[in-house]
């Protein structure tokens, strides 16, 4: 009877001990989600939550192990409220998919836009190839932003390409390769180690979107595997460094990139495309890959004075600026970053047409508010310029209308879409409402 009533304590105190873990443990998941949960409520208030490009959506199949966010490189964008996974700074989220490889229970897919907001996107297959037969697409241009995923596209886009090459088509190249950016310069050393014939035509300078960057911004958050190099491991790359090691990679393989040639026009000949350049030069190929970027032609503000020297829509050397009155133009993260990299050595000026700024990274966001605090930036909101004259620019701001002493101009409204050009080339261009781009 005495061993009995010993069983009995011990299973009572086991017993006891594992409510005590269970409520432990339910206390501090529901901390947890408090926690998640005010972030949320935070990133709405600051226009922070609704995605703006490809993001993930959890599912019902959600476990909580906590992979995806371990996996997340950036800071923020993923939590978990009430057991499952959830988006938090969503606008912030660059697509780079690391949350959707890491999921352990296949309950993450990326999505592209989402109900109450559509991203205009040229048609294309899960081949990369577009309504137009051998006209293919890959990287920013197709929704895809980060290098790491872009050159991946570049990779696969060749990959199915070859299998539809002719043989004899009678064309200068195999494959004109239009951009480039960090798919372009893939594709190319994709195309050179399966022995086809390639060109890359760059309208402005190697590196593509990725050459507009300030020089010291950050742009590899991950490594990426690079045809003819290997696994390229530099989780804080500079511009600059990931600009030494293409031109390294692309002359120790000979690879041709006509810089300075902007395509005018592709028209489909007997089979194979004809390419003019603004130049008034002419390519052939019988396929053709576009790894142009969404922001290739620069918003702008059309207002007299614009098309003065001293204005610019990037950014390219800002520590060889020094003792100058600076206008930068813009509420987004390339106008945050260039105004803050200028105002060591310059006075500046920055102009937003909102009342306040939104969708900013939260260290861009502290960054300004120091600045504003310490009246290192001049920051005027809710104001747009009238006009840019030789010695000054004109500002209206509410009523009035003011003149502001100035050397230079940074105009950083945003990108179009180059959907001229693509409804040309006979692109469909299509609005994605939360469209699935990678699920299981």
């Amino acid at each position: 009877m005495e061993i009995l009533f010993e069983e009995i304590a011990v299973y009572s105190i086991v017993a006891l001990l594992c409510i005590v873990v269970v409520v432990i443990y339910l206390r501090k998941q529901s901390r947890e989600s408090r926690i998640v949960s005010a972030k949320i409520k935070k990133a709405k208030e600051e226009g922070l939550y609704e995605p703006v490009s490809l993001h993930p959506v959890i599912d019902h199949n959600c476990i909580k192990t906590g992979a995806c966010i371990a996996a997340c490189p950036e800071h923020d964008i993923l939590g978990i409220v009430n057991g499952r996974a959830t988006t938090i700074n969503a606008s912030q989220c660059i697509g780079h998919g690391a949350c959707f490889h890491a999921c352990p229970t296949q309950a993450i897919t990326l999505v592209i836009g989402t109900e109450k907001r559509g991203v205009d996107l040229p048609h294309m297959n899960q081949n990369f190839e577009t309504n137009v037969p051998g006209i293919f697409i890959a990287g920013e241009l197709g929704g895809m932003g980060l290098i790491r995923n872009a050159v991946e596209q570049g990779k696969q886009a060749v990959e199915n390409m070859v299998k539809s090459i002719k043989k004899e088509h009678g064309a200068m190249y195999d494959i004109v390769i239009i951009g480039a950016g960090p798919a372009g310069i893939s594709a190319s050393l994709k195309a050179k180690m399966l022995k086809l014939k390639s060109i890359i035509l760059e309208q402005d300078s190697l590196g593509g979107t990725v050459f507009t960057f300030p020089r010291k911004k950050i742009v590899m958050t991950a490594p990426m595997d690079l045809p003819l190099y290997g696994k390229i491991k530099l989780f804080e790359t500079s511009k600059g460094e990931l600009l030494d090691l293409w031109n390294t990679v692309l002359k120790k393989n000979d690879i041709q990139v006509k810089e300075r040639s902007k395509v005018e026009s592709i028209v489909n000949e007997d089979g194979n495309f004809k390419i003019t350049t603004l130049t008034g030069e002419h390519y052939t190929a019988n396929k053709i890959l576009l790894s142009i970027g969404r922001r290739g032609t620069p918003r702008k503000l059309n207002v007299p004075g614009e098309e003065s020297e001293k204005v610019a829509y990037r950014l390219l050397e800002p520590e060889i600026i020094e003792g100058k009155n600076i206008m930068v133009v813009g509420g987004g993260d390339s106008a945050i970053e260039s105004a803050l990299l200028l105002a060591d050595k310059n006075k500046v000026t920055l102009s937003y047409r909102s009342e306040a700024f939104s969708r900013l990274k939260p260290v861009n966001s502290q960054k300004i508010n120091t600045a504003i605090a310490n009246e290192t930036i001049d920051v005027r909101l809710s104001s747009n310029i009238l006009s840019i004259d030789k010695d000054d620019v004109t500002l209206s701001s509410g009523t009035e209308s003011i003149k502001l002493e100035n050397d230079l101009v940074y105009i950083f409204a945003g990108g179009e879409l180059p959907t001229q050009f693509l409804e040309k080339i006979g692109i469909t261009i299509t609005k994605k409402f939360g469209e699935a781009v990678l699920k299981h």
